[in-house]
């Protein structure tokens, strides 16, 4: 039986670990607490805690060592540079050097993009991020890369309870931005996980892989579609927020790498999405917070 590990169980990482057990590999999820593990009791696999920013600990968590793959989908828990240095750029070093795994798969953001001219980017595009956090994403992938391993960019995750397009238009806390020209790129939280199962059950070749749908849309797109569909207004006009963690970017993601190597989509786009998963509506107006994360 093959054997998956994977750093941090959150609303990504759980979806792929239950994808990987559903497929009957032996899966080990690791949560940063005790208490996080506890909440996964009842799942198809087998949850433990451990601090990956610890060698120490990694080193002495033996279930860990030797499996096939070891998946790293942490969060910082909106931490800042601390906490991201902490958590992807230290907890990756550890992972390759203390599990001891067939192959290692980081998850990392599109937000190391830093093109700003509404441009299309794949794998081969320059990644020359604007915001310290993304730099230090940059350095894991480095990391990662330059160990053999393979990287996931992933666009803005949303799901059920978390969305931050579609919480703020509910809440009327949304602004179009400056005209709304501006790019927005995603990924929903179970095709997000589909494409880690994807690169690592199909033992795809080492490397970059965008993991965005297939539909990057404009603010102004984006909010005229959740207007018409819902029936509420649109939102008024207002200057760009730049107090983003991961800096003001435009840029579509192109997923065309993956999809050539059989990857396919649940939700192919936003608008499919919201259309196809009630939970996500609902979520919203039940007023769920979201993790945001890209």
């Amino acid at each position: 039986m093959k054997r998956v590990v994977i750093l941090g169980c959150g609303f990504v990482g759980v979806r792929a670990a239950r994808l990987f057990a559903g497929e009957g590999w032996e899966v080990i999820g690791v949560t940063h607490s005790a208490e996080s593990a506890a909440r996964l009791t009842g799942e198809p696999f087998r949850a433990v805690a451990c601090d990956i920013a610890d060698g120490a600990a990694l080193s002495a968590a033996k279930e860990l060592h030797g499996a096939d793959a070891v998946i790293s989908a942490v969060s910082s828990g909106r931490g800042g540079e601390e906490a991201y240095r902490a958590v992807y750029l230290r907890g990756i070093w550890n992972a390759i050097e203390h599990l001891d795994a067939g192959r290692v798969l980081f998850v990392s953001s599109t937000s190391v993009y830093g093109q700003t001219g509404g441009e299309w980017v794949t794998e081969e595009s320059p990644a020359e991020p604007v915001s310290p956090t993304s730099r230090i994403l940059r350095e894991a992938e480095d990391a990662a890369l330059e160990h053999g391993g393979t990287v996931a960019r992933l666009a803005g995750i949303y799901g059920p309870g978390r969305s931050v397009l579609l919480r703020k238009f509910l809440d009327g806390t949304a602004i179009i931005e400056e005209g709304g020209a501006r790019h927005i790129n995603q990924i929903h939280a179970d095709d997000a996980a589909g494409a880690l199962f994807h690169i690592v059950a199909r033992d795809l070749p080492a490397g970059i892989y965008n993991v965005a749908d297939d539909q990057p849309l404009t603010q102004l797109a984006c909010y005229e579609f959740l207007s018409t569909r819902l029936g509420l207004p649109l939102p008024p006009p207002g200057p760009v927020d730049t107090n983003r963690k991961r800096g003001v970017t435009n840029k579509r993601v192109s997923n065309a790498k993956l999809r050539s190597l059989g990857w396919s989509l649940i939700y192919p786009s936003f608008q499919a999405a919201l259309e196809r998963d009630p939970a996500l509506l609902a979520g919203a107006r039940a007023g769920e917070s979201d993790d945001a994360r890209p």
